[in-house]
């Protein structure tokens, strides 16, 4: 008994959660922050050809940082579960440093500052009905970012540059080269994304909470321009273009969010509490030859039958009203209506009707059946008619 409870109380709680985990249907808009991951960045160069010559190839990395990520989105539910948009997104990340090895000649110090910033096209599918509790979804999109690079670096090694070349001879204490820059360049762009929403239809219908992990990587070789300066150990001191060649970037976040969906209608208000239906009334009609109020033997069943009907519905009274044609004056119609209207009244009570259930009246040639000018003899008018209610 105590699980039977459980299960229906388990039920009735979720019934508002499933109510609201429909699929997203027509315009959407969302958000989300959270933080951004970046994995080891290879450093695939750097250069100051007109001071030192090329540092070469490196077996270096930029370090990977924690920073923060941003996604604002515009989409459209189909209504199946699938789910097309637009994003717009934003990533900040600062890397104190290099790993793995030297970098050319030899950068030992330094670091990065990195932003990314671009739009996505995003294909998203909703598995919805699995639970009624959120609505878990997978996604992949592609698009094109601006990455802006802010470096710094400083060898720790001696240098004695090429000949041939402005600083020819000239030997380069430790720490005497340093390069910096700042630029942008434009990359493509593609992620992979795995989320969950949580409906909200308490706080509005439509509106759900977002959690999400994305996968978010550039292509690579990007190349950044700077400024290299160095002090010779005779104290002769350099400029020169400089630049540095970096790989693909890897990023993984972790966003929350909101989700508002335009599609879904406010639920309808509480239907009014149901008032039982009067129960409709069971209508008779006995005929009588013109100017009698003498029952007939179709008369008498017609008598029988609301007599028998009345012991099956459970009624308040039972009127039994009489009427005339138009063939006579208003005073002898109205006396006879009154005599047609009783000598019903006692066949019921005959019939096993209680008389004081009973109420007669007559309304002699008023209320017609069918409409006549004064004078005619119309048979549906001269009537008795037994009204159960």
């Amino acid at each position: 008994m105590q699980l039977r409870s459980a299960l229906i109380a388990a039920t009735v709680l979720a019934t508002p959660f499933a109510a609201s985990a429909q699929p997203v249907t027509g315009l959407y808009v969302g958000a989300g922050v959270g933080i951004n991951a970046t994995q080891q960045e290879k450093i695939n160069g750097v250069s100051v050809p007109a001071l030192l010559g090329t540092f070469g190839s490196t077996n270096g990395n930029v370090k990977g940082s924690i920073g923060f990520a941003g996604v604002l989105s515009l989409g459209w539910g189909f209504g199946n579960g699938l789910r097309a948009e637009i994003e717009g997104n934003y990533r900040n990340n600062h890397s104190s440093g290099f790993s793995n090895g030297t970098v050319g000649g030899g950068l030992a110090n330094g670091g990065t500052t990195e932003q990314k910033f671009g739009g996505m096209a995003n294909v998203l599918y909703d598995f919805n009905g699995l639970t009624p509790w959120f609505v878990p979804y997978l996604g992949a999109g592609v698009g094109y970012v601006g990455i802006n690079e802010k470096w710094h670096a400083s060898n720790a090694l001696g240098f004695t540059s090429p000949a041939g070349v402005a600083a020819a001879g000239q030997t380069f204490a430790p720490g005497a080269v340093g390069v910096a820059g700042q630029s942008t360049k434009g990359v493509f762009a593609y992620q992979a994304i795995l989320g969950a929403a949580f409906p909200l239809p308490q706080i509005m219908p439509g509106l759900a909470f977002t959690a999400e992990y994305r996968f978010f990587g550039t292509s690579g070789n990007r190349t950044y321009s700077g400024t290299a300066a160095a002090i010779s150990t005779t104290g002769v001191a350099f400029t020169a273009p400089a630049a540095i060649r970096l790989g693909s970037s890897y990023n993984h976040s972790v966003l929350v969010g909101l989700r508002y969906n335009f599609g879904v209608a406010p639920p309808p208000p509480p239907a009014p509490a149901a008032v039982p239906a009067q129960a409709p009334a069971r209508s008779y009609l006995v005929f009588f030859d013109w100017d009698k109020a003498t029952l007939t033997d179709r008369a008498r069943q017609i008598i029988r039958d609301a007599a028998d009907n009345s012991t099956k519905v459970q009624y308040t009274r039972i009127e039994v009203n009489g009427y005339t044609d138009t063939s006579g004056t208003p005073r002898y119609n109205q006396g006879l209506s009154v005599r047609r209207a009783q000598a019903v009244a006692a066949e019921l009570v005959k019939d096993g009707v209680p008389r004081n259930a009973i109420s007669i009246q007559g309304f002699g040639d008023t209320h017609l059946l069918v409409p006549t000018g004064p004078g005619v003899r119309e048979p549906q008018n001269r009537r008795v008619e037994i009204i159960i209610r």
